[in-house]
């Protein structure tokens, strides 16, 4: 009896660990993926980034390190952002995870 007491406080200690864990991952929202975000604009920190078509697409141009880039979208994998660049004036898609 004592036994089963134990494993259902242990299993609601550890289930209340779980749900504590999945509503602190939750708050970074959709919006913020790697490390771009939506609505901001981001400063470039890779040597250079290309700007292309689509996800891994056609390169347009090529972005400097220190330039910016508004992001608009980033893609449901999160692993693309999508936004205007600021060094050119174009818009396009850019891999995440390079910005400042």
């Amino acid at each position: 009896m004592r036994k089963n007491r134990l494993t259902r406080s242990l299993l609601a200690t550890v289930g209340t660990a779980a749900v504590a864990s999945v509503a602190i991952l939750g708050t970074s929202g959709p919006a913020q993926a790697a490390n771009g975000v939506v609505g901001q604009r981001m400063e470039i920190c890779a040597q250079s980034l290309y700007l292309r078509t689509e996800p891994a697409g056609a390169v347009i141009d090529t972005l400097p390190y220190g330039s910016h880039f508004d992001v608009r979208q980033i893609s449901p994998s999160g692993d693309w952002v999508y936004g205007f660049s600021v060094w050119d004036s174009k818009v396009g898609w850019v891999q995440n995870g390079w910005f400042c």
